[in-house]
Formats: structure tokens, C-alpha cells, sequence
């Protein structure tokens, strides 16, 4: 039993609890979620939600230069057409943290609190990464949200997210977007 105590005390001491973990959309690398869900900060319509790897305001530089928008009105209602219908896409970065605390510096500084060798390990308790996420809503010309799952336009416009996604994580110079076909 003592050694079974020990075992236990020793695994929780040099462990960190998960306080908050970032999602992650391993099936099919995105999500169609209520955007205010996701954040409370974003609105509330049906969005096209996924991880980001790229550095920060690649996706703004990517639309912007996709719909040669001259850094106008880049991350909201933009314009575009599938099949002859216009649409609009807005959209927004939203980071994610996952957190977690440490238990090694909170059990050191309890254990040299009342003794000469004092620690301050404090800034370490919580440690935090980041994850970036693009939350993608589209509107038709009505303001009708068209990832929600009664639209009719919804399969269109999800397979045209889904390809704006793959177009996105594989460009890297987004000056090759001004060559190919326009949508």
C-alpha cells in the first residue's frame, strides 16, 4: 500500500493537468459550427471552422489577393460567385489555447517556502500554447446564412470552403493566385 501511495504521489507531482485543450478536427480538418459557440466574441451564424498552421494574417493576405480586394473591406462580406450566384464570405482568426497546470513548480514552491532557499516559480504554474483557427461565415444576397443544414445552396458553398481551404494551406505565393482562373 505505501508503495502504491508513493508510485501515485510521484505520477501526480510530475504531471500537468489539462485546464483547457485546443480543438482539433482530425476527420475531416474542419468543422460547420455555430461561430459563437466556437467564440463567444463571433456572431451567430453556421460557420466553416479550421486550423490555421500558417502565420498570422496569411489567410487576410490570401483573400485580399485571391479577390484583388486593395486591402478593402478584406474580411468582410466579400463578394464572389459559384455557378452565377453571388455570396459573401466573411471571416475571422480566433486563437485557442490549450492550458494546462504543472504541479512540479507549485510543489517546489511549497516545499521551499519557509526555507532559506526560497523559489518563485509562480510564472510557471500555467503554461499555455496556441493554436489559430479561420472561422468562415457566407451569406447569399438575402442574408441568409448558407452553411446552415436547410439550405439548399449549403453543398455548393461547402465544397467551394472546402477547396478555398486546400487552395490556402498549399499556395505559398499568393502573387500565383492572380494567374489562375478566378471564381
Amino acid at each position: 500500500m505505501k508503495n502504491f501511495l508513493l508510485v501515485l504521489s510521484i505520477i501526480t507531482i510530475t504531471s500537468c493537468i489539462p485546464l483547457r485543450i485546443a480543438p482539433q478536427f482530425k476527420k475531416n480538418g474542419y468543422t460547420i459550427k455555430e461561430a459563437k459557440k466556437f467564440n463567444r466574441k463571433l456572431p451567430r451564424e453556421a460557420a466553416f471552422i479550421f486550423a490555421d498552421p500558417k502565420d498570422a494574417n496569411e489567410f487576410f493576405n490570401f483573400i485580399n489577393t485571391k479577390f484583388q480586394l486593395n486591402d478593402i473591406d478584406v474580411d468582410y462580406d466579400v463578394p464572389f460567385k459559384i455557378n452565377g450566384t453571388l455570396y459573401f464570405l466573411s471571416f475571422y482568426e480566433v486563437e485557442k489555447a490549450t492550458k494546462t497546470l504543472n504541479l512540479i513548480p507549485i510543489f517546489i514552491d511549497g516545499v521551499t517556502e519557509n526555507s532559506d532557499l526560497e523559489t518563485d516559480l509562480y510564472d510557471n504554474y500555467v503554461s499555455r500554447m496556441g493554436s489559430w483557427y479561420i472561422v468562415i461565415t457566407i451569406l447569399d444576397k438575402n442574408s441568409n446564412n448558407c452553411l446552415k443544414e436547410t439550405n439548399a445552396q449549403r453543398n455548393k458553398v461547402l465544397q467551394y470552403l472546402k477547396d478555398l481551404k486546400q487552395e490556402y494551406l498549399t499556395t505559398q505565393n499568393y502573387e500565383e493566385l492572380l494567374f489562375t482562373k478566378k471564381s
